[in-house]
């Protein structure tokens, strides 16, 4: 019924069309590989294969399609887990129809995070769990080619800033900005900008509060 539900809200946004569903993990992975979907709406207790796994299969197939990650407490530990499997973002399940589809239209972007206040509250949550970074010593490499400026801007996204919003802080165009974010990614391996948020996290460049 919930499923059937979105469907339907998101089915009368005139810029969106639900191409598919799937009733469990395993088969959500299958339908992705099947239909190229933009994006992919994401239940993470599931049977068969669960949320996480499954986003983690659609990120590494690199078929473009991006998980927003749907929960019922916005401190779930499992969306933590997926938003580092590659998720590039989270929403409630108790959202409005057009916060649903505003979520769908953000993640399709990848302009900006997602519910960057409360996505900021969660990964600062359970960063603290960590003693030790977690970021792959191939990344930490790559962190080190960053510039003084893309790494400011890295932690900038992290503290959920939207590209204009740098911008204006920096004092440059929007159009530098977005150059900045493409370099971070590319030279990080990233996806998009939760994962950088993430990275910036776990390598200890913003400091949870």
């Amino acid at each position: 019924m919930v499923r059937e539900g979105f469907s339907v809200l998101l089915n009368a946004m005139p810029d969106i069309e639900v191409v598919g569903e799937a009733v469990n993990g395993r088969e959500a992975v299958s339908r992705v590989r099947e239909l190229s979907p933009d994006v992919v709406l994401m239940d993470i207790r599931m049977p068969e294969l669960n949320g996480i796994d499954a986003t983690r299969e659609i990120v590494a197939a690199d078929g473009g399609a991006k998980v927003l990650v749907l929960t019922t407490f916005d401190l779930d530990e499992y969306v933590y887990q997926a938003l580092r499997a590659g998720a590039s973002g989270f929403l409630l399940k108790d959202a409005s129809a057009r916060q649903l589809a505003e979520g769908v239209r953000i993640v399709a972007s990848g302009e900006a995070l997602l519910a960057p206040s409360v996505t900021r509250r969660l990964i600062t949550e359970f960063s603290k769990l960590a003693a030790e970074p977690r970021v792959p010593a191939v990344t930490q490499a790559a962190y080190g080619e960053l510039t003084e400026r893309e790494t400011e801007v890295l932690v900038l996204i992290a503290q959920g800033l939207s590209n204009a919003e740098i911008a204006s802080r920096l004092v440059v165009a929007e159009s530098t900005i977005k150059t900045h974010v493409s370099r971070v990614l590319v030279k990080l391996g990233l996806r998009d900008r939760t994962q950088a948020a993430v990275f910036a996290y776990e390598a200890r460049l913003v400091t949870p509060t």
